[in-house]
């Protein structure tokens, strides 16, 4: 997919401010890594570099799908600015648009503007899935998945 650019002040927080010592490298890198197996995502030889705010994530995703989640999971992390996704995809389906929420955007706003109806909000909330656990719970800067509607 290429590089991708988030905001590196929004996010979870996952790891301190200490990414400058070898040791917490290696512990941001797991923490991202333990990050993506909680979600239950799954990357075969999974493996993510992380340095100065860019995390280089490398692996075979078994779909476009999970290969876009495991972007946007690594990239909403306080601390990441950069995303440099170099995974191999074995199922390949459609891309679905990245789009950075402002503020005041809902997923309902969302959904008018990308799929003419707010009605189908519900559409961007299950892809966004298992990283959202609530639609009314978005923030500015975090990038979610809008896909292509069925």
């Amino acid at each position: 997919m290429g590089i991708f650019d988030f905001v590196k002040d929004a996010g979870e927080r996952l790891f301190g401010g200490k990414e400058a010592r070898a040791e917490a490298k290696q512990d941001s890198e797991e923490a991202l890594i333990n990050q993506v197996k909680q979600m239950g995502l799954k990357v075969d030889d999974l493996s993510i570099d992380f340095n100065d705010g860019v995390a280089l994530i490398k692996g075979s995703a078994a779909s476009q799908e999970e290969r876009e989640k495991v972007v946007l999971l690594v990239g909403n992390t306080k601390g990441v600015g950069q995303v440099d996704d170099q995974m191999t995809v074995r199922m390949q389906t459609a891309e679905a648009l990245l789009y950075t929420v402002e503020s005041g955007d809902t997923l309902s706003k969302i959904a008018r503007e990308q799929y003419g109806s707010a009605g189908k909000y519900m559409a961007i909330f299950d892809a966004n899935k298992p990283m959202l656990k609530d639609p009314n719970k978005i923030y500015p800067g975090q990038v979610l998945r809008i896909p292509p509607l069925k």
